[in-house]
């Protein structure tokens, strides 16, 4: 082995034994501590090795083809937010959670990764400094909730393995795959996206904490596997030209759809979208078909018997025929039946679980939605 790998797997054991001490004695590093910490590390790097440009001809077709990507995931997550729901985040853009949240976010992820880049560069293709360096930095993200994690119980244990470290470990290889091939731009980039949209859309898909585990597991591969294809095929001055067209109508095509249909299913508008997950309306509305529904805001002596309704029951929103109204008093009491089914519902629809009419079916346009949450 090089003298310089030896110096370089040096430097890395002992960033290892400094983790282990935050993960298994102290946990200080968090938030602005640990850009710190990986900034300190990243000047004593640079003194003892030095540092080499970031320059390659590709970063910026692997950077479109991770926009592509990213979006098209998100065109996919959201139209799966019908079925599986929504969830409102927390106001971020305060000056104190901008601060405590976005800022640590985007600095650790910058520094870190311009890490990765130099020791990855200094390992100059070898096969045992490059796994050494990807397990440290897989170390480096979960150092933390190491120390916080409860692992009392099995299903705490599954938590941990399913949404921390598997994702963790796609992540990182990933990431240091790129990083070889291209250099830290792109990375920085993904990561960027990935980490702060969260933080920076008010509304996102809720999804159950075995969906989590997957989607945050196979992203990572997909884009990995993303960069693998492009390597794979060689590329003139022609089809780079024809490729970057390509590209940008890539990028503004999932943008508008991602736009439109944050704005269609996420329940905060006037009118929005629902995937029919039952066939109890059949054959008037049938199970994959999608609802568009009107929100009444309070409007009850609108509605007639008769009409199609959205109404929530028990956190589950249910899409059925208005049977009867009755009113007593300045309160409406509504009564509903689904078309397939034979008796008329057995609870009472109060005004408050309203939320809206139905005035369009879009026949089979939540069928993929609906596999989704029978997965």
């Amino acid at each position: 082995m090089k003298k310089g790998y030896k110096r370089l797997l040096l430097f890395e054991l002992i960033i290892f034994v400094i983790l282990i001490l935050n993960s298994f004695v102290s946990s200080i590093l968090n938030n602005y501590f640990m850009f710190l910490f990986l900034l300190i590390i990243t000047l004593i790097f640079k003194s003892i090795f030095g540092f080499e440009k970031n320059r390659n001809r590709y970063s910026k077709d692997i950077i479109f083809d991770i926009l592509i990507s990213l979006l098209i995931f998100f065109l996919l997550y959201y139209l799966s937010g019908i079925i599986i729901g929504f969830a409102r985040t927390d106001n971020y853009y305060t000056i104190n959670n901008i601060f405590k949240f976005i800022i640590p976010i985007v600095l650790i992820i910058m520094i870190k990764e311009i890490l990765r880049y130099m020791m990855l560069k200094k390992a100059e293709g070898s096969k045992i400094v490059t796994v050494v360096t990807c397990m440290l930095f897989i170390f480096l993200d979960i150092t933390n909730s190491i120390y916080y994690g409860d692992f009392n119980s099995n299903y705490e244990k599954f938590i941990f393995l399913a949404l921390t470290l598997l994702p963790t470990i796609s992540s990182n290889i990933v990431c240091t795959y790129v990083t070889k091939k291209v250099g830290f731009v792109p990375v920085i980039i993904y990561l960027l996206i990935t980490r702060l949209y969260p933080y920076l859309i008010p509304i996102v898909p809720n999804p159950n904490e075995y969906m989590s585990s997957i989607i945050n597991f196979l992203l990572p591969v997909i884009i990995g596997y993303r960069v693998y294809l492009f390597f794979q095929k060689d590329y003139d001055a022609e089809v780079e030209r024809t490729k970057h067209s390509n590209q940008v109508i890539g990028l503004v095509v999932p943008g508008i759809l991602i736009i439109f249909l944050v704005y269609i299913t996420s329940g905060y508008f006037h009118y929005y979208a629902i995937a029919i997950a039952s066939g109890s309306m059949s054959p008037t509305i049938k199970k994959g078909d999608a609802v568009i529904v009107e929100k009444i805001d309070g409007d009850y002596e609108s509605l007639k018997e008769g009409q199609v309704i959205a109404y929530k029951y028990e956190d589950v929103t249910i899409i059925h025929r208005l049977n009867k109204i009755v009113k007593i008093g300045d309160e409406y009491f509504f009564y509903t039946k689904g078309d397939a089914n034979t008796t008329v519902d057995n609870w009472v629809v109060k005004e408050e679980m309203i939320i809206g009419t139905v005035s369009l079916k879009v026949p089979f346009v939540g069928m993929p939605t609906v596999w989704l949450n029978e997965l």
